[in-house]
Formats: C-alpha cells, structure tokens, sequence
C-alpha cells in the first residue's frame, strides 16, 4: 500500500514543488510506518555496557571497545584499528569494511553488514531493518550502526553503539562516542530511521549494521612502540599544518616522512635512506626507539627549506644542509644536499631515547660518522668524509684539543668556540674505533656504564687498554693524518 500511496501523492503534486517535497515525504514515511505496518516492539536494553570516548575518527572502534569491556576483554579501540589492516599513511579511521574486518578479526559474528533498501519501497525495507536489530537487541546482541550523525546536508557518517529500545517513548537507546557523557543516550526511534540509511543513490539507499555478537574472541598479541593506530592519528594531526597540496607524505616507522619533492623522491628516500639507516643503527646500537613519533620534513630545495622552516616552526635554519629541533619533535632537512645529514640526524633521537644524558661528543661523533657511509657486511660503516682536512690541519698546527679534554667538554663547550674541530674529532674517534671493531662494544659498555662514567673517558681508556689518553692520541693523530678523502 505504501509505495502506491507515495506514486500517487508524487504525481499530484506540482512539478516545480516536487523537489522539496520529496525530502519531506522521506521524513512523512517514516512517520507513517509504524501506524500503516502496525509495528509495535518490546522494550529492550543490554545494560552495563561501559561508556568509552573516541580518538579521532575512530568512533567505529570505540564502539568495538565498549563491547569489548561489556565482555571483559583488555582490547581498546587502538587494537580494534590495528586488526583492520588499514594503512596509517591514509590518517582517518575505520571505514564499514574495514571496521567488519577488524571485529571478524577478533572474533564478533559482524553479520552481513551492508543491506540495501529501495526507495520506492523505504518505509516497508526500512522497518524490516529495524526489525532485525530489535531482535538482536531481546538476545542481547549490541548494534553497531553508520548513520548520519545529525539531520542537514552537512552531516558527516557516524558509528554509534545500539544498546536498547523503548516502547512507551518510542526511542532509540544508544551510546555515543563522540562525547562525554555519552552512556545511554536517547533518540526518537522516527529520527534514528530518518538518519540510519545512507542515500548514496537516489534509487537504493545502503543500510550498515554491524552486529556485535561475539564469537571465540581472539587474545591479543603484546605490543611494544608505536602501532598503526598511532600513526593514523599522528598523521590526522599532521595533515592540517601541510603548506600546501604539494606536499605528501608516508610512514615510516618511528618517523613519519614529509616532502614537497616529487613522490618517487620521496619513497626513495622514505625506503632507501630512512629505513635503511634506522634498521643499521637498531642492529648495532639502539634498543629504543624515540619516545614521540617524529616527523621529517625533507624540504625539496634551498627555497623551500628557508621559507617553510620559517612558516612551520618560525625559526630561521642556521645551518644550510638541516637540523633535529625536539622542541619541534622533527627533523628538517633541505634533502637538496643530499641524505647524509638526514642520516646524521636520524642518530639523535635515538640517542635521546637510550642514552638520555649522553655527551655531545658521542652523539654528535656517532651521528657525523654516518654523514657519509655505506653498507657493509650487513652494518652501517661510515667513511671519510669533508671534516677530514680540517681536522688534519688542527692536528698539525697543534690547535687541536685533547681527546682527553674533547671526551669531558660540557655541551655548551662542545657547541661553543672551536665546535667545528670538536665535530671532526670526536667523528675521527669514532672512526678509529670502528676500524678497528671497537665502535660498538665501546658503546655497549658505555650504555651500561653511563651512570658512573658520564662522559665516557674511562670506558673509552678500558676500551682501547690505555691507562693514559696522552699515549693513545699520538698514535691516533699519526692514524688519522695518513687518511685521505676523497
């Protein structure tokens, strides 16, 4: 009856006014359905379910999490993200398919999830949905359905947790994750029909439900670090502050990477540069990753590293090649100079992490060691590079600090007058002590060590087997003086 009913009123209706109407007969229908079918349900209400405010864009799996404690389990919406599969890089959260696959996943009987509805038939299609979910509900079966999440054409698709049913009022009983309180919050069952199907086509219109019956729910696996979950909203973050649409980005485990230069470039640097380094120093050095996500903004030439530095951080870069700003939680890079400082770089929020109070001259000794470097026997194995001659010219004029002196310099004497010499040295001893396969046990015995042994001056004696440093440098000057770059 009700679909001859719509024709009729539809035809008799005034062209020029059918526009307007047919959004409030949608609206009229629904109305109608309960009175014209003659439906009438039972209360119902799964009670105790606990209330859980979503991350951003996650409102899907926050759901999944208020089902998830309901039923005793440890998992929270992140682990509801992570079972998904989806690519963090894309920064926004679960969409239906995904959401489905991750409770599937875990362990939820979902259902068959996307239904279709005709719109010539609405009401009737509309109302047999209905139906479902109640009986659902009377088992104690939760709903997870995508709505609008407010009438009006700006509406945006939502999940929101369908906890129970009211008859007398006739309303809706859900949680919303969107906000706190949110616990059993009600709505006119005739609005949560009107915002419940999706009306992609004029002709069908697609219903989602999801239902959260659990099945043999999966133990999570122990994580450790940074998960996909984390990433997503790392880069939802991220997105925002871009300059302009010349940007893009990817992740790039710990980090996130940024750039202005074509795509290629940027994976190419992403895979080959970030990733290959960050892999060699885990395997002989770093236990930890950092402690924050970090971005790393590689910056396609001189012009756009000066003016987006500024705009980005409003600093002004004093170096011409890129720096690690903590405060920024980044490292900017003018990658127009190539990887090696982007390398260099990557060193000290590593070193922050394990080794918090290490001395400038390790950290910045190690990192200016990979300035330049290769692969070697499967381990990163830095070489000569440019600070070389400037260093032999210090050795031979005798301006040169010693490595005494050099291992027990403050930071700020590392970074005052002279630092460009106390870069080269401290890189040169590093150097030296990875030709001769010292490098890495002097810094596992100094990590273990650095409480007692701040600077590293009595770990490096023990290292080398010299009682005096003194002895040691002249041989390590003549070392150095013999070598060559290019």
């Amino acid at each position: 009856m009700l679909p001859v009913m719509k024709e009729i009123l539809m035809t008799t209706i005034p062209l020029t006014l059918r526009h307007r109407t047919r959004a409030l007969l949608s609206s009229a229908f629904i109305l109608l359905s309960r009175s014209l079918l003659g439906a009438t349900y039972p209360d119902a209400l799964i009670k105790d379910v606990p209330h859980v405010q979503q991350r951003a864009d996650f409102c899907g799996e926050a759901c999944v999490e208020m089902v998830l404690r309901k039923l005793g389990q440890p998992m929270d919406q992140n682990y509801v993200y992570n079972q998904s599969g989806l690519d963090p890089a894309l920064g926004r959260g679960c969409y239906t398919r995904e959401l489905a696959a991750a409770m599937r996943k875990i362990g939820f009987k979902a259902g068959d999830v996307m239904n279709s509805v005709a719109a010539s038939n609405a009401v009737a299609g509309m109302e047999s949905e209905w139906q479902a979910l109640h009986a659902d509900l009377l088992k104690g079966v939760p709903s997870i359905v995508c709505m609008h999440s407010a009438d009006g054409p700006e509406a945006t698709e939502h999940f929101r947790l369908v906890l129970g049913y009211e008859a007398k009022s006739d309303e809706v009983i859900y949680h919303e994750p969107a906000r706190t309180p949110g616990a059993y919050l009600r709505m006119p069952r005739e609005r949560f029909m009107r915002l419940w199907p999706l009306k992609y086509e004029a002709a069908r219109w697609t219903v989602i439900r999801l239902r959260a019956e659990p099945g043999a729910i999966a133990s999570p696996a122990p994580t450790t670090g940074f998960t996909p979950a984390d990433f997503a909203q790392h880069v939802m973050i991220l997105k925002p502050k871009l300059p302009d649409a010349t940007f893009s980005w990817l992740v790039q485990p710990p980090f996130v990477v940024v750039s202005d230069a074509p795509t290629a470039a940027l994976r190419r640097y992403s895979e080959g540069t970030v990733k290959w380094a960050v892999d060699k120093l885990k395997r002989d050095y770093f236990d930890k990753d950092p402690s924050d996500i970090l971005d790393i903004w590689l910056f396609k030439d001189k012009t756009s590293y000066d003016e987006n530095t500024l705009t980005l951080f409003n600093e002004a870069p004093d170096t011409p090649f890129g720096f690690y700003s903590d405060r920024h939680k980044a490292l900017i890079m003018n990658i127009a100079t190539g990887g090696g400082t982007l390398v260099h770089e990557i060193v000290h929020p590593f070193m922050a992490s394990n080794i918090p109070q290490c001395p400038a001259w390790l950290n910045e000794g190690l990192g200016s060691l990979y300035e330049q470097c290769e692969e070697k026997d499967g381990h990163i194995h830095g070489l000569t590079n440019w600070r070389l001659a400037g260093l032999q010219e210090a050795i031979t004029a005798q301006t040169m600090p010693s490595i005494e002196k050099l291992v027990k310099t403050t930071t700020a004497e590392f970074y005052g007058k002279g630092s460009g010499v106390h870069y080269a040295e401290a890189r040169y001893l590093c150097y030296y002590l990875q030709e001769k396969n010292l490098l890495a046990k002097f810094y596992r015995d100094f990590h273990a060590g650095a409480v007692s042994d701040p600077t590293g001056c009595g770990t490096l004696k023990k290292v080398l087997g010299q009682d005096d440093l003194s002895t040691f440098q002249k041989s390590w000057e003549a070392y150095v003086l013999k070598l060559r770059f290019p």
